[in-house]
C-alpha cells in the first residue's frame, strides 16, 4: 500500500509539474512570493491542499536587487501552492510564483518541494521537520537559473502559545550563486478555537561567512492573525521593515483550502491544531 501511495503521489507531482511547464511556456517570463513560517503540519495521506499567497508592497525598496532585477516597490507578489500528502510524515508540493509590476504579469517559472516532518506534528508539544525546495527561476527574479531552499523546522506549542523557528538556507547555483542565511520566527497566541494573533520575523543576512552590513540586511516584523472564513483558512499580516535594505511596508494574505480525503466516509472536515496557513497546512482534515 505504501508503494502504491508513493507512485500515486509521484504521478500527481508529475502532472502538476507538467502544468507548470505549460504555463511558463505560454508567458514571457528576489520578490517574495511566499511569506510564511512552516510548523511541520502537512496534508493527510492522499489529500490535496491548495493555498493562494498574495503579498503587496505599497512602500518598498526602489532599487533593483541586481541589474535588470524586479523592483519590489509597489509590486504584487504571490503564488498558488499545491500540496499532496504521501504519508503521515511526507508531503510534496508545487508553486507557480509570479509578480505584477507596472501592470505587467511576470512569471517566475515553478518550484518543487518535498517536506519531511515528525508524524502528527500539529498535535505535538515539540515538533520538527525539514523542507527541501528546488526552484527554476527567471531573469527578473534571480541571477541564477536554479536555486534550492533548505528549511529546518523546530517548534514548541502548548494550549495557548506556539514558538516556531525556521533557520533557512537559500542556495543559488551557477556563476552568481551563493548560500544565504534567511531565518524566520513565529510567536503566536490562541484566542479562540480558530483565532490566533502573533508576531512573525523574517530576515536575510546575506551570504553565509560574509554577511551584509546591517543597513543592507533585510529584517521585517509582521503582526499577523489567523482565522477561519467558512471552509477557508485565512492568514493576514502587516509587516514593517526595520533596516534601509528592507521593504518598509508589506501586506500579506494566504487563503488555504484542504480538499476532502478521497475514500473517506464523510466529506466533513475536522481541523486539528492551530488554524494557521501561514505556518503551513496545520488546518488539515483527518480521515474519520
Amino acid at each position: 500500500m505504501m508503494e502504491r501511495r508513493f507512485r500515486r503521489g509521484l504521478r500527481c507531482l508529475y502532472v502538476l509539474a507538467g502544468a507548470a511547464a505549460t504555463i511558463v511556456a505560454a508567458q514571457t517570463a528576489q520578490a517574495t512570493d511566499e511569506i510564511q513560517v512552516y510548523n511541520a503540519g502537512i496534508a493527510a495521506v492522499g489529500q490535496l491542499t491548495i493555498q493562494q499567497h498574495l503579498n503587496y508592497i505599497p512602500l518598498g525598496v526602489k532599487d533593483p536587487p541586481f541589474p535588470g532585477g524586479l523592483i519590489s516597490n509597489n509590486s504584487i507578489n504571490g503564488t498558488p501552492e499545491f500540496a499532496y500528502g504521501l504519508t503521515d510524515w511526507w508531503e510534496v508540493g508545487l508553486y507557480l510564483p509570479f509578480a505584477i509590476k507596472d501592470q505587467q504579469f511576470l512569471s517566475n517559472s515553478f518550484k518543487l518541494r518535498t517536506l519531511f516532518v515528525s508524524p502528527n506534528a500539529d498535535q505535538r508539544n515539540l515538533f520538527y521537520g525539514v523542507n527541501f525546495e528546488f526552484s527554476n527561476t527567471t531573469p527578473k527574479f534571480a541571477q541564477t537559473r536554479f536555486a534550492m531552499e533548505i528549511r529546518p523546522i523546530i517548534g514548541l506549542r502548548n494550549a495557548d502559545y506556539e514558538l516556531i523557528v525556521n533557520p533557512i538556507v537559500d542556495i543559488g547555483f551557477g556563476k552568481y550563486g551563493e548560500a544565504d542565511f534567511a531565518p524566520a520566527v513565529r510567536v503566536a497566541r490562541k484566542l479562540d478555537k480558530d483565532l490566533f494573533v502573533g508576531l512573525e520575523y523574517y530576515a536575510d543576512f546575506g551570504k553565509i561567512g560574509d554577511f551584509l552590513k546591517l543597513p543592507d540586511q533585510q529584517h521585517l516584523l509582521f503582526a499577523v492573525t489567523d482565522f477561519k472564513l467558512g471552509v477557508m483558512d485565512v492568514n493576514f499580516g502587516v509587516g514593517y521593515g526595520l533596516t534601509p535594505g528592507s521593504d518598509r511596508w508589506v501586506i500579506k494574505t494566504i487563503l488555504g483550502y484542504a480538499f476532502p480525503v478521497p475514500g473517506s466516509a464523510s466529506n466533513e472536515q475536522t481541523t486539528a491544531g492551530p488554524v494557521n496557513p501561514m505556518s503551513h497546512h496545520s488546518a488539515r482534515a483527518f480521515q474519520p
